[in-house]
């Protein structure tokens, strides 16, 4: 892990996270620890090189270290915090983009390991040599934009492959098998996120994931440790920050613009979600020049 660890205190050398020129890299560092800041995230993996991080979904909380990594299979709505990093040894993350078609492929060619299903749509996985020599060799190519174009998917595909076929294949295959019900839920999530700002009924959601509305509120709860209502909710409240520092839009026009009728009933959630009043958090924010620094 050390020589990860250097790796990526080279290309991001400022605190934040940092998007890659290869597809579907991002790097991340925080010289010290951070607030909890929530955020969406997709389906990725990510390895920690240096420091730790807590992630909590809903009531859960979730601790990991250069030992463990984090595999985040759906679109989730997650808060995390870096709990150990310094200037001198600041915490220092890789986070990988999951292709669900790179996955059927694998499996289709070598089958996964047979081995019980993950239900949640997260998993803390123990990390091996052979996976943190992939994800290193894929981080050096940035010093080798040359060879990057042709060895960067090559790199991907074995990380694709060794998540396959370790401790976490549990979770991971299932993100590349159409008919599981972790794609069924990621249907209906997809169509929260597209229609967010607009109420909507149980059972317009399960023909969009082609469920009975009973199946899908009780694997949609399995899978994202909340309902589809409080789902929207934390999307609603997210995008509604999201408008008031990058757009400048005040509390009201931006609880509006997400879908809420009552500007203190979003006065409310969105203090019980980031731990201030919009206008509070937000002046914090800005005061601060505080940096988003992603799971």
């Amino acid at each position: 892990m050390e020589h990860l660890a250097s790796l990526i205190a080279r290309h991001a050398p400022q605190d934040g996270m940092h998007d890659m020129p290869i597809p579907g890299l991002a790097l991340i560092r925080a010289a010290g620890p951070t607030d909890k800041v929530p955020t969406l995230h997709q389906a990725a993996l990510c390895m920690i090189a240096q420091g730790a991080k807590v992630v909590m979904l809903a009531e859960e909380t979730y601790r990991y270290d250069p030992a463990t990594h984090l595999v985040v299979s759906v679109d989730l709505p997650l808060t995390g915090q870096v709990v150990e990093a310094t200037p001198e040894q600041p915490y220092l993350c890789v986070r990988v983009d999951l292709d669900p078609a790179l996955l059927s492929e694998l499996m289709l060619q070598q089958p996964p390991p047979p081995g019980a299903e993950s239900v949640r749509g997260l998993h803390l996985g123990r990390t091996t040599p052979e996976l943190a020599d992939a994800v290193a060799r894929l981080v050096r190519l940035l010093e080798r934009p040359q060879d990057a174009a042709v060895l960067a998917p090559l790199v991907r595909r074995e990380i694709h492959y060794r998540l396959l076929t370790g401790d976490q294949a549990g979770i991971v295959r299932q993100i590349g098998a159409p008919d599981s019900r972790l794609s069924q839920v990621n249907r209906a999530i997809a169509w929260i996120r597209a229609n967010f700002d607009r109420p909507f009924r149980i059972e317009t959601l399960a023909r969009e994931a082609g469920m009975s509305a009973s199946a899908l509120h009780q694997h949609f709860k399995a899978v994202t440790a909340m309902s589809p209502l409080q789902y929207q909710k934390q999307i609603r409240l997210q995008e509604a920050r999201r408008l008031m520092l990058g757009e400048a839009r005040d509390a009201q026009a931006a609880a509006f613009e997400v879908g809420y009728e009552s500007p203190s009933q979003f006065s409310r959630e969105y203090a019980r979600l980031f731990g201030a009043p919009p206008a509070r958090d937000t002046a914090r924010l800005r005061t601060i020049g505080a940096v988003v620094v992603g799971v």
